[in-house]
């Protein structure tokens, strides 16, 4: 199996500044555009796993760009070229401090809070009698404030507005946007024969027009569930069959951690990466109804490097 890119320290022409998310790399080009280097590390519970997953940096980046053009009509996005396929160069834009959530089915994060009594999520009340996976009767939008490190935290509209993290116009354009993308993501979810459950939105500001930032619809943004079944297996009160990172959640949740304090990551086997490599490229087949085609090379970094300077001296 091809070896994980799990860290890089690329210098790009016009390179200003290097930023390392937990999964992502992102370097400033000229206080312009940004080149972002989506990497094989995977996190989970806001934790950076110690092992990277081959090819799973090229997954999320081509489901992403597959996305990105997919949704372009509904708001404008910050992507201009995919010059590699673990790469997408796009416009810099000025980050909202929140992410939209916004959730089909109460699964996850959701029905954890709903399961230990709460019957409000970031101020949306929920209805009593409700079991898990079950559908809302409208998706609902939950906010997270967006954390550098750490974990987010839920955030009610009301609060947002009252701290300033965005202006109340702005805001209202973030809703009305989270909701058109996710009633498309729905809509081409349903034609591949899965349900998008719930997934999360990043938003930025360039010269004074909002863009939709970072990735969209991927499997470490959103949830997926098989179409087929799905009621049968609610009924029954089953685990529904899933594509999302989830499946990496419950196997850490299995194993006794939750990213809390004093918690130990558990072993990840060579074996237990590679079926986890080959969960993703699954993912990507089924969301996206494409063969995966697996960029090979002897050096993945060289072969980046190459390539972004290559698009970035075509600018």
């Amino acid at each position: 199996m091809s070896k994980a890119i799990v860290q890089n320290d690329f210098n790009f022409p016009k390179q200003k500044g290097h930023y390392v998310g937990k999964v992502r790399d992102v370097y400033n080009i000229d206080d312009q555009y940004l080149v972002m280097v989506v990497s094989d590390r995977i996190s989970a519970f806001d934790v950076v796993l110690p092992e990277g997953v081959p090819f799973k940096g090229q997954v999320l980046n081509q489901i992403a760009e597959k996305f990105l053009d997919a949704t372009a009509d509904i708001v404008p996005n910050w992507k201009i070229a995919t010059p590699d396929p673990m790469v997408t160069v796009g416009h810099m834009c000025e980050p909202f401090k929140v992410e939209m959530v916004i959730r089909g089915y109460l699964t996850g994060h959701a029905w954890r809070e709903y399961k230990s009594g709460k019957r409000e999520l970031c101020g949306i009340p929920l209805p009593e009698g409700m079991v898990e996976n079950q559908k809302f009767e409208h998706p609902i939008i939950t906010p997270t404030t967006k954390a550098d490190v750490g974990h987010d935290e839920d955030i009610s509209r009301e609060e947002i507005l009252k701290q300033g993290l965005v202006s109340e116009q702005d805001y209202l354009m973030l809703e009305k946007y989270t909701q058109e993308l996710f009633q498309r993501g729905t809509e081409m979810a349903a034609e591949k024969g899965l349900i998008l459950v719930d997934t999360k939105y990043e938003f930025g500001k360039k010269d004074g027009k909002i863009y939709l930032i970072d990735e969209i619809h991927t499997p470490d943004s959103s949830r997926y569930f098989y179409s087929e079944g799905f009621q049968e297996r609610l009924n029954k009160g089953e685990q529904q069959k899933q594509l999302s990172k989830e499946f990496v959640r419950q196997w850490l949740i299995e194993n006794g951690f939750q990213g809390k304090e004093g918690q130990q990551v558990p072993q990840m086997t060579p074996e237990y990466v590679s079926s986890v490599s080959e969960r993703y490229i699954e993912l990507y087949e089924q969301i996206t109804g494409d063969k995966f085609v697996k960029a090979e090379g002897d050096n993945i970094a060289a072969r980046i490097e190459k390539n972004v300077n290559d698009y970035l001296a075509s600018l």
